[in-house]
């Protein structure tokens, strides 16, 4: 006589039923984690812009008045220590920053101010600045469009 097999394993219906439903709880998980990335990108960069704009000020204070030279890969006036009339001036910035949305850090020069969403000439660039004014801005996701820190859920960020 032979022996019965009590052991009981899962059926093909059994598995399948449970790949669907982790496919399906990882079709909606996915999506939310990547939304949630995106967000605090965009966070960051609207922290990272006021950091900027604060070190441009110290520096215009400090150097009466004159705004920093700042363009493509170049921001010198902010990251290197600097003597004027015997003063030292300690570096504003510790290195060149890198916009998070595209990992761009050249500095586009503008001559006149943009809003966001406008296009942005030079391509590549993480930065749009106008020294006339001072006034820095940061690129979108792909570098070509002015971010708009005012609405950080805007699509076309």
């Amino acid at each position: 006589m032979r022996a019965v097999n009590t052991s009981r394993g899962f059926t093909l219906v059994e598995i399948l039923i449970v790949v669907t439903i982790l496919g399906t709880l990882g079709a909606i998980v996915i999506p939310q984690f990547t939304s949630a990335s995106a967000e605090a990108k965009r966070a960051a960069l609207a922290q990272q812009l006021q950091g900027i704009r604060k070190q441009i000020q110290l520096y215009m204070v400090q150097h009466d008045d004159t705004p920093p030279a700042l363009s493509g890969n170049d921001w010198s006036d902010l990251t290197s220590r600097q003597v004027i009339n015997g003063v030292a001036f300690s570096p504003y910035l510790p290195f060149p920053p890198k916009n998070p949305l595209n990992s761009f850090s050249a500095v586009a020069v503008v001559a006149d101010d943009v809003r966001a969403g406008d296009t942005v000439a030079a391509a590549n660039a993480g930065f749009v600045y106008n020294p006339s004014t001072a006034r820095i801005w940061a690129t979108n996701s792909t570098g070509k469009k002015i971010f708009n820190e005012d609405n950080l859920a805007d699509p076309a960020n």
